[in-house]
């Protein structure tokens, strides 16, 4: 009974998260570009590390020049968030485009299956979505990241509690 409780709270605390974020977007916006920002840094630093243990100089350098790729993006996210905040909108609007235009052409090839509507209504959403962000892009930047944050943050509290229902108490 206790661990489905912890799964339960856990699931409402998330849910709660995303509520506060979803009341200040401009907020979560910054706190989603520190973030990314914080995650890009060490993920860059921990693969410089991992490098040096692959085998052959191609693969070393490869993984080397990555690495520092991800080491400056965390920097200058952290650096110049407002920057930085203007760059993931772009990539996120970017992103949903791209997306959106695959699923569109991929939901073609799945006519006649139960598939075709959902992949081709997911890929319309996606295309709405990036020219809602470009359509009012720069005041988008203020809080595009805060609300994908919000609604990842209620979504996964949403799944925890379902899930709730099925793990085994211990």
């Amino acid at each position: 009974m206790m661990g489905r409780v912890l799964w339960i709270i856990l699931g409402v605390v998330s849910i709660l998260a995303g509520i506060f974020a979803l009341a200040n977007p401009l907020a979560a916006s910054f706190a989603a570009e520190q973030i990314a920002g914080w995650g890009f840094l060490i993920v860059g630093i921990l693969q410089i590390v991992l490098a040096f243990r692959i085998e052959g100089w191609a693969g070393k350098i490869w993984a080397v020049l990555i690495a520092i790729l991800l080491v400056l993006m965390g920097i200058e996210l952290l650096a110049n968030p407002l920057r930085g905040m203007v760059t993931l909108t772009i990539a996120a609007g970017v992103l949903f485009l791209v997306t959106g235009i695959f699923r569109v052409i991929l939901s073609f090839s799945l006519r006649g299956t139960s598939a075709f509507w959902m992949v081709l209504l997911s890929g319309a959403l996606a295309i709405v979505l990036a020219v809602m962000i470009f359509g009012s892009f720069p005041a988008s930047v203020a809080t595009l990241l805060g609300v994908l944050l919000a609604v990842e943050l209620i979504s996964n509290g949403v799944s925890i509690i379902a899930l709730a229902s099925v793990v085994p108490d211990r």
